[in-house]
């Protein structure tokens, strides 16, 4: 299968997502928009990875490359193929299926827990997932659900962590993808976000993470990936 992912500032790249599609097999290629490269053919790809970014979904003014972004997500999601968005990936999903973005009412950066919803509980993309999990923030934005997706995952800091579109639109506002080496790179570069507040941590408590804290997020990554269908 051919994954290929958007990459908006250089220190969020695709992370456990190019170690999953390793392990499976998968070609993972990616567009890095930030640097000005051009978005692929739709017939070159059969997945579509959106990863996150310290910008908003309303910031084309500088960032015009955006607006090109977003019809290419139009385009892909009517061509009903798999779109995984993370962060800022799943805000713009939101935003192209109708759904308002704003700031939420925290900043929420750091290890807390989220919670799976009811529907959570019963999707197959969760099964056998624990009710309660720590991952990874890093956002101040969050969004309406879009009409007709299944609200999946909440925490107390945000009431929309995750959603599912026509069974194949996923996003995530959490970072399972994670890994060490993504998380050192995102806390240098947004050193000046770590104030004193209620959903922020330190950058000692956010390096303070085990292997083990690693391993159990990409786990439920590479779960979740694998229970998303195939592009037919």
């Amino acid at each position: 299968m051919r994954v290929h992912y958007l990459q908006h500032v250089s220190f969020e790249g695709p992370a456990g997502v190019a170690d999953w599609a390793a392990e499976r097999g998968h070609t993972m290629v990616g567009t890095q928009l930030y640097a000005g490269e051009v978005l692929p053919h739709q017939a070159d790809f059969d997945w579509l990875v959106v990863m996150g970014g310290p910008m908003g979904v309303y910031g084309e003014g500088e960032h015009p490359w955006l607006a090109a972004e977003k019809a290419f997500l139009r385009d892909t999601i009517a061509a009903q193929k798999p779109v995984v968005g993370v962060c800022l990936g799943a805000q713009l999903i939101a935003e192209v299926l109708g759904a308002r973005v704003f700031r939420n009412l925290y900043k929420e950066i750091g290890w807390f827990p989220i919670d799976l919803t009811e529907e959570g509980r019963r999707s197959p993309l969760f099964d056998g997932l624990p009710q309660q999990l720590d991952v990874f923030h890093w956002h101040g934005d969050t969004f309406d659900l879009p009409p007709g997706a299944v609200h999946l995952v909440r925490s107390k800091g945000c009431a929309h962590q995750a959603f599912l579109h026509q069974g194949r639109v996923l996003g995530l506002q959490f970072h399972i993808e994670s890994t060490p080496d993504s998380v050192r790179q995102i806390v240098k570069a947004g050193a000046d976000e770590l104030v004193p507040a209620k959903y922020i941590q330190s950058a000692e408590r956010i390096l303070a993470a085990t292997t083990e804290d690693y391993v159990r997020i990409n786990q439920v990554l590479f779960r979740i990936l694998d229970r998303l269908p195939l592009h037919e």
